[in-house]
């Protein structure tokens, strides 16, 4: 029952955010997530588990609105599985950008004035949210797959955590 009330208060979020933004062009809105559940002792490149598909799928239905325009994914089958089903619904293709470039990343979605899905990894999402000036100290567990982290690229970069 409480994740589900959660989940309720994160897709209103998502969706008041996406009027807000839809009023307010000129600003875009990265939404960061870290790649869902994947199988256990799968290799170095793990597809994701039963739990990890019934997350993205969530993450689809949840952003769906949220006026999407690009999604970046690392090179690895977790994170291309988790942006999957949200890229589907949405038409797009689902650009790849290796795990450990960060930089050439950031400066894509600063250049990029629309709104974004990133579908990274455990020891990569801090970076990326550190590279877009934000001082907010971002820890992910090993089994912590729930975050949602909302950056809102305005002047001076903000930061909204959430979990779904």
């Amino acid at each position: 029952m409480l994740r589900t009330f959660t989940m309720k208060r994160c897709f209103l979020f998502v969706l008041l955010l996406g009027l807000f933004v839809a009023a307010a062009p000129a600003q875009s809105i990265i939404f960061v997530v870290r790649h869902a559940e994947k199988m256990d002792n799968a290799g170095n490149d793990p597809d994701l588990a039963d739990a990890g598909r019934a997350r993205a799928e969530r993450l689809a239905k949840m952003l769906k609105d949220a006026g999407i325009s690009a999604v970046y994914t690392t090179e690895f089958k977790r994170t291309q599985q988790t942006a999957a089903p949200l890229a589907k619904a949405l038409g797009l293709n689902v650009r790849i950008v290796p795990a450990k470039e960060t930089a050439p990343l950031t400066a894509k979605l600063r250049d990029l004035h629309a709104n974004a899905l990133v579908v990274g990894h455990g020891n990569t999402i801090p970076d990326l949210i550190k590279a877009f000036d934000i001082t907010t100290s971002i820890s992910i567990a090993e089994n912590d797959y729930d975050n949602l982290f909302v950056v809102v690229l305005e002047e001076k970069p903000r930061l909204i955590h959430l979990h779904y």
